[in-house]
């Protein structure tokens, strides 16, 4: 049987194909290396990258789990150089009153190590930036739907979408000014939703470098119970 009706409600049968543990094992360390080799890029190439495959990306985020299978998410792609260079200006302007009186010392101490300062070049050398929204509620018929741990929600399409952004080939960097409400006005975005992260993505530049770090190891991260 394919299909079972509960409480009113028509489910369908799932269906995963079943891997040996060997198979298992390979998988995850394969998909572990690979992500492994994910970074935080700030300098992109002009290339253009087909439409196509930042719609799959998409697609893919939006298949992550939601509280009540709401899908209290928006994705704005955007190419248009115009509208990437109002929101580099606000952007940038915000982040000069961070980088000289929001931000405390230590965090500006901290960020060092990455390099980054108030001037975002990415954001109009990408060319494209995804600004993820999430809804506070959703809105049908002019009607209010409640919606369920939103921010755990858009959290993890955003884990999902960023994973995406990398197996595809392509770079990102997470982007998150604060505050970031002149993004609902850059792109009238209605009142229920609220900007989440914005995120440049296309390919590194030929000659690319990215900060020495290391990610901490196994047995920094992991309890066993």
């Amino acid at each position: 049987m394919d299909k079972k009706i509960i409480e009113g409600f028509e489910h369908v049968r799932y269906k995963r194909p079943q891997l040996s543990p060997e198979e298992m094992i390979l998988r995850s360390e394969q998909f572990y290396q690979e992500m492994d080799q994910r970074r935080t890029v700030r300098e992109f190439d002009s290339r253009p990258v087909p439409i196509e495959i930042l719609e799959k990306i998409i697609l893919t985020a939006s298949t992550a789990p939601s509280g009540a299978h709401k899908q209290p998410w928006t994705f704005c792609l955007i190419s248009d150089p115009s509208i990437k260079k109002k929101i580099r200006d606000a952007a940038e302007e915000e982040e000069k009153i961070s980088y000289s009186s929001r931000m405390p010392d230590q965090w500006k101490s901290d960020l060092k190590p990455l390099g980054t300062n108030w001037e975002k070049p990415f954001l109009e050398e990408a060319p494209y930036l995804i600004v993820v929204f999430k809804q506070s509620y959703g809105m049908e018929n002019g009607e209010k739907i409640q919606h369920y741990y939103v921010n755990e929600s858009v959290g993890i399409a955003c884990g999902f979408l960023i994973a995406a952004i990398h197996q595809a080939g392509l770079t990102a960097v997470t982007h998150t000014p604060s505050p970031m409400n002149f993004l609902s006005e850059i792109l009238k975005r209605p009142f229920n939703e609220k900007p989440y992260l914005l995120i440049p993505v296309g390919y590194p530049k030929a000659e690319t470098y990215v900060p020495a770090i290391k990610r901490k190891s196994l047995n920094e991260i992991i309890k066993r119970f």
